[in-house]
């Protein structure tokens, strides 16, 4: 199995937001912030390409449609993934499955472009088995009112009507060497891949642990719909990646972008780092990371 990071840009985020209930006191010994309490995040997607001829996409991003409407979010760095792909080695149509941990504009942005001519959204990858969970497509259909500005239609019709969506109802082989798993608190359903080598099991964590700081249990996002259903979730992954040695990628984490865990007493935190970097200026480029 080739694992290959790709950030697709960055964002600004509230760190109150991004910490819930933790003061600025703590938090910001553990991830910086500007004058304005802006905490700089990565959107954070995986090419996996395995032995049996799978060509994976895990998340994509924000795209670039809805950019004007989430303006105060101070995007920056942005990418045209299909652009990065080829420079990778893979055409948009060679991709076989997109894994969609959920559906926040965040993360699956550039699912569908805008196609000028055809005057409509078209699928960015239009040969590929696009992962949802069923709980998650219902709540992206009718949103409760927490995360209803989260969603937009455009990011997903095109590949519905080209029946191109494979939901699942629980945890689910896509092949050999990935298991897709469910977690909830973040959004409902929420798809986490385990990414199964020789050497360890890697891990996407998505929202359910997006970054380093994160790792406490207790440090739970003010975005998370359901917190204490996202606290037994966390102990859940966390229990498990120590155990077993696996490797955590965090999806928003500018700065860290994998590690394995340790568990400390009744503690969770930062073992090996496995992948780190710096993130782009605001006038700068993203680009991606092959694991070390």
């Amino acid at each position: 199995m080739d694992i290959q990071i790709i950030d697709t840009g960055y964002f600004y985020a509230d760190g109150g937001a991004m910490f819930g209930a933790i003061p600025k006191t703590a938090w910001s010994r553990r991830y910086p912030c500007d004058e304005a309490n802006g905490c700089v995040l990565a959107m954070r997607s995986l090419l996996v390409r395995t032995d049996d001829g799978h060509v994976v996409l895990v998340d994509n991003g924000a795209g670039d449609k809805q950019l004007k409407r989430l303006s105060y979010y101070r995007f920056f760095g942005l990418i045209d993934l299909g652009e990065r792909l080829r420079e990778l080695g893979v055409a948009p149509e060679e991709v076989t499955d997109v894994v969609l941990t959920h559906l926040h504009f965040d993360h699956c942005g550039y699912t569908t472009r805008y196609d000028a001519e055809a005057g409509r959204c078209l699928p960015s990858f239009p040969n590929a088995t696009h992962w949802v969970s069923r709980r998650q497509w219902e709540n992206f259909l009718s949103p409760n009112a927490l995360e209803r500005d989260s969603y937009f239609e455009e990011n997903m019709r095109a590949v519905a009507d080209a029946g191109l969506l494979r939901l699942i109802d629980s945890d689910t082989a896509l092949c050999d060497t990935v298991e897709l798993r469910l977690y909830d608190g973040h959004t409902p359903g929420q798809i986490v891949p385990y990414l199964r080598t020789p050497e360890r099991t890697f891990v996407f964590a998505g929202d359910v642990i997006p970054l380093v700081a994160s790792l406490s249990p207790e440090w739970i996002s003010a975005y998370d719909t359901y917190p204490v259903t996202s606290y037994g979730e966390k102990i859940r992954m966390l229990e498990e990646a120590a155990r077993e040695g696996q490797a955590l990628f965090y999806c928003h984490d500018a700065y860290t972008f994998c590690s394995t865990v340790k568990r400390v007493g009744d503690y969770y935190k930062k073992d090996k780092v496995l992948s780190a970097g710096k993130p782009a200026e605001p006038s700068g480029k993203t680009g991606a990371s092959s694991l070390e």
